[in-house]
């Protein structure tokens, strides 16, 4: 248990990295260059052990501090108490009499900087710049050689050439330079890549940094078909999709690049000129710029689910009173994506209306039913496998008792009337005949002319005129009968030409309405329209 545990202590604790002062390999025989153990927290009460890796692993020191001077060619590494080993750090101290100058370490997005030195600082001539074999740059003046954003395509063996005043030529050690990957390419995983329509799929973007530049802070894109974007440039390495639809389906990747990766926005002239203040190296290396990288393509394909077992209900269940609101409820068992629902009359097939939304169930509201709405209905869901129908339902409808009697109550009031009406023009008619003395038996009543089927109303009364208000007592001498109004109306043509008898030609353009009746022992009021032939 105890190994276990210190194997996985050892795990989280970052592996230290080793860095020179200056950062220049190979130097010149009798140089100092200091080393720093670098990646963790050092406690003062720590020690650091160094280690010389020529042949076998010695023990080259321990000290209270992380840093070490060192005078002599080796493969130098480091670690502090509870870590990890550092990887070697190889350091060679010349005798030739010309050097070709690199960092002990490149990555990609750098700026390469080559500085052919020779011994006693002595300046050089004619200089040549070298990469596998081919002159980069050449100049009769001394000069640092710059290769701005390195990546692999910048691998080889590099060597530079000096000519001198006696025409000796002069050449460098070869320096073997690797551009070291800043993080490798980044990975897409995602929880599902065959996810059911609907749920969620979080995606995330994996890299890592090395921990040269451990540092280095990483932002993050994803986006599908290459054209998608599914998020900004961000921090966070992950994605997560609440709902992802059968028309996302395709082709997700994600991206990863540095930023504030030391970027110092300064041109190379300036670096040269502050080799003074913070040295040539120290200045090149600070000189780097942001690397972006995208990860293979990820096929992403949504499944969708046909929809199944479609049901209606109604909303109140079975019989509906008339006037009432009226819902049918149209829902699926399974199914997913948008479904398009409708709802139809079975015996009439009228469609009573649509919706499609991405949901198991959809409602259509009837905001006043009537009886004539009763019958038998159903609902159909679709989501692009075809149409699935529900099961019919019958709606019937009933009134309520206060409209049955409001029915009832109407006719009876409407039958009264009439009667009343009938009953006082005919009252009306003969108290007038009799005030006129026009009371012979031989006058007959005729009833007022009916038109013939095929003449519209129009045809039959052409030439109506308004009706004139005349205001008079009927029967003056008589106290019991009082007139209210009185109206003169022309008559048609038609029945002008008709055969009428004396009464009608004295009196046939009045008509008479709203007859009152005076009786000692109480009021009885009788209301009469008539309009004499």
């Amino acid at each position: 248990m105890l190994l276990w545990a210190s194997l996985l202590v050892l795990a989280t604790v970052p592996k230290p990295v080793i860095s020179l002062q200056p950062p220049w390999t190979p130097v010149f025989q009798g140089a100092t260059v200091n080393l720093t153990c670098n990646g963790f927290h050092f406690n003062a009460t720590e020690k650091t052990k160094w280690y010389n890796e020529n042949g076998e692993k010695v023990l080259l020191a321990e000290t209270s501090e992380n840093v070490l001077q060192v005078h002599a060619t080796g493969k130098y590494r480091c670690q502090a108490e509870n870590s990890l080993l550092s990887d070697p750090v190889l350091l060679n101290f010349s005798t030739g009499p010309l050097i070709l100058q690199s960092p002990h370490s490149v990555f990609e997005g750098d700026t390469l900087v080559l500085r052919c030195r020779r011994a006693r600082k002595e300046k050089l001539t004619a200089m040549k710049y070298c990469w596998n074999g081919n002159i980069l740059h050449s100049s009769n003046k001394s000069f640092d050689l710059f290769i701005p954003r390195t990546s692999s395509v910048n691998n080889g063996n590099y060597q530079c050439t000096e000519s001198g005043d006696k025409d000796d030529i002069f050449k460098s050690n070869v320096k073997v330079i690797k551009i070291q990957e800043l993080f490798p390419h980044p990975k897409l995983k995602a929880t599902a890549t065959r996810p059911i329509e609907g749920t969620s799929v979080n995606l995330s973007c994996e890299t890592h940094l090395l921990p040269e530049r451990r540092d280095t802070s990483l932002h993050f894109i994803f986006f599908r078909d290459n054209r998608v974007f599914l998020s900004d440039w961000n921090e966070s390495s992950e994605l997560q999709i609440p709902a992802i639809w059968k028309e996302n389906s395709g082709l997700y990747g994600c991206g990863a690049k540095t930023v504030g990766h030391s970027i110092r926005k300064r041109s190379l002239p300036r670096l040269i000129q502050e080799q003074s203040d913070c040295g040539r190296a120290r200045c090149a290396k600070t000189v780097s710029h942001s690397v972006s990288k995208r990860s293979l393509p990820l096929p992403i394909w949504v499944q969708r689910i046909p929809v199944s077992e479609v049901s209606m209900a109604t909303h109140p269940p079975g019989q509906v009173t008339e006037g009432a609101m009226l819902i049918l409820v149209c829902s699926v068992a399974e199914g997913t994506g948008d479904i398009k629902f409708s709802w139809h009359r079975e015996d009439t097939n009228e469609s009573l209306g649509q919706k499609t939304q991405r949901s198991q169930r959809a409602e259509l509201e009837i905001h006043v039913i009537w009886e004539m709405h009763a019958g038998v209905y159903y609902c159909m869901a679709d989501n692009s496998y075809g149409p699935v129908y529900s099961e019919p339902v019958n709606i019937t409808v009933r009134m309520t008792p206060g409209n049955r009697q409001g029915l009832t109550a109407a006719g009876a009031t409407g039958g009264l009337l009439s009667a009343l009406l009938l009953a006082g023009t005919f009252l009306f008619y003969w108290r007038w005949h009799r005030k006129s003395g026009d009371s012979s038996p031989d006058v007959e009543l005729r009833s007022l002319p009916t038109p013939d089927p095929g003449p519209s109303f129009n045809s039959i009364c052409p030439a109506q005129e308004e009706l004139m208000n005349l205001y008079c007592n009927v029967h003056p001498n008589e106290g019991n009968l009082v007139y209210a109004e009185v109206q003169s109306a022309q008559l048609g043509e038609r029945e002008a030409s008709t055969t009428r008898t004396p009464l009608e030609e004295r009196h046939g353009s009045f008509a008479y309405s709203e007859v009152k009746t005076w009786l000692s022992e109480k009021p009885e009021i009788s209301a009469s329209t008539m309009q004499m032939p």
